[in-house]
């Protein structure tokens, strides 16, 4: 962590702010590990607003360390003084825009977070203080599941060996992943590929840039 020569007047004022500051709220969901999270906007609410009023801006800049990217989150008080540290960016695509950019709203995202010292409204803290009735009760709530049946169903191209028409289903997840709204990990989680059409469709979804952050797409639902 980066600071200026003295903190002394930001010290008071954070101290004043984190009075006033809220757990952010876990309002959006992630469907792939069927959970909630706090997103970056939740995080901003619940800062932000207690920052700014004692003198307190945030800045959120990248920069380059030894060739690797990262954001930055710096706390920079009206008089000057300023603490700073860095989240390195995770992309899952080298060159991708689209991945570069949820790699800097998730830095941005724990960044802020962690400088602030900001929980989630039902995270494992709960559980940690001794506040986890509320938690055990929805446990209870929650019916009993089976592990789920491997997938069987194949996505086929054509529907017959003439290949003079394409399926339903096909026609289905071409226009999704053309529309951007789904990626190819959530058509493999419904269908089994075969080695061509695999390649096919990974040529499709690498053509087209999805509309919204990968970790937060909808289910795949192709009827």
């Amino acid at each position: 962590m980066n600071k200026s020569e003295t903190i002394t007047k930001l010290a008071s004022a954070l101290v004043k702010a984190q009075s006033e500051m809220s757990n952010a709220v876990k309002d959006s969901k992630n469907p792939f590990f069927k959970s909630s999270y706090a997103d970056l906007n939740s995080v901003r609410e619940a800062c932000i607003p207690a920052l700014n009023k004692h003198g307190i801006t945030v800045l959120q800049p990248t920069i380059y360390v030894d060739g690797k990217p990262f954001v930055q989150t710096l706390l920079l008080h009206e008089s000057g003084e300023y603490l700073a540290s860095v989240t390195e960016i995770i992309c899952d695509k080298a060159n991708n825009a689209q991945s570069h950019g949820s790699g800097v709203t998730y830095a941005r995202r724990y960044g802020l977070q962690s400088m602030c010292n900001i929980g989630s409204e039902d995270d494992d803290g709960n559980a940690a203080s001794g506040n986890n009735h509320t938690q055990n009760e929805k446990a209870k709530e929650q019916p009993t599941t089976t592990a789920p049946e491997e997938k069987e169903v194949w996505l086929n191209k054509f529907t017959s060996k003439a290949k003079t028409e394409t399926t339903k289903e096909w026609k289905n997840t071409i226009e999704k992943l053309m529309s951007g709204k789904v990626s190819l990990k959530q058509v493999e989680s419904v269908y089994k590929l075969s080695k061509e059409i695999k390649v096919e469709l990974q040529k499709i979804a690498d053509a087209v840039p999805q509309k919204v952050e990968y970790s937060e797409v909808l289910p795949f639902d192709n009827k």
